[in-house]
């Protein structure tokens, strides 16, 4: 069960007050599923509802294409499924590379500091309400990565000599293989028609 209040006051404190919030969170002993059920979905269910209407029935421009149900929910599925591929790939790549750089982190560790650190991206997926605004989107995704970087050393215990490095090469690994299972992912929408 969803808890509203507590939900409202940790988007608040991870966007607002990111440093704060990594104290918090290195202590929680939350449970994966439960961060996943009563924290992601609700949060991922904004960029892909927002991009579905924006896409499907308000429209778009944008890329030579106009507003088309088919259009919507492929966009849709992408920003559902992607959100959660993203969550999964980050956190496995920031899981197998802890031990080269003297640490240690669970995958449910990792798995919460990814999923907390893409908030305010989640919480841009509005402006795809508007496709055109959807740009405005990139500003969310640079300042989620800045949260990322400040969970690296609560979250993973990560020497401060090594964070940064840490985070570069997880940044590069998780760019790679998004990209990939990204063309996979839309060669397999092609193939059942959702996307022309």
């Amino acid at each position: 069960m969803i808890n509203i209040d507590h939900l409202f006051s940790r988007i608040k404190l991870v966007t607002l007050n990111p440093q704060s919030a990594w104290e918090e969170i290195k202590n929680e002993p939350r449970a994966t599923k439960d961060l996943i059920l009563n924290y992601m979905l609700p949060l991922v269910l904004i960029p892909t509802i927002a991009s579905f209407i924006g896409y499907g029935l308000i429209g778009s421009n944008t890329y030579f294409r106009s507003s088309s149900i088919n259009w919507g929910l492929n966009q849709a599925i992408l920003a559902f499924i992607g959100a959660f591929l993203g969550v999964f790939i980050s956190a496995w790549c920031i899981h197998k590379l802890a031990p080269s750089f003297n640490t240690q982190t669970s995958i449910g560790k990792a798995t919460s500091l990814v999923v907390y650190a893409y908030t305010p991206s989640w919480l841009a997926g509005v402006f795809y309400l508007i496709p055109s605004l959807s740009i405005l989107g990139l500003v969310a995704g640079i300042y989620s990565l800045y949260i990322l970087y400040l969970g690296f050393k609560s979250i993973t215990n990560v020497p401060e000599e090594k964070k940064t490095n840490f985070f570069v090469i997880s940044l590069i690994s998780i760019i790679g293989v998004s990209f990939i299972l990204s063309l996979v992912l839309g060669a397999l929408l092609v193939s059942i028609g959702l996307v022309y």
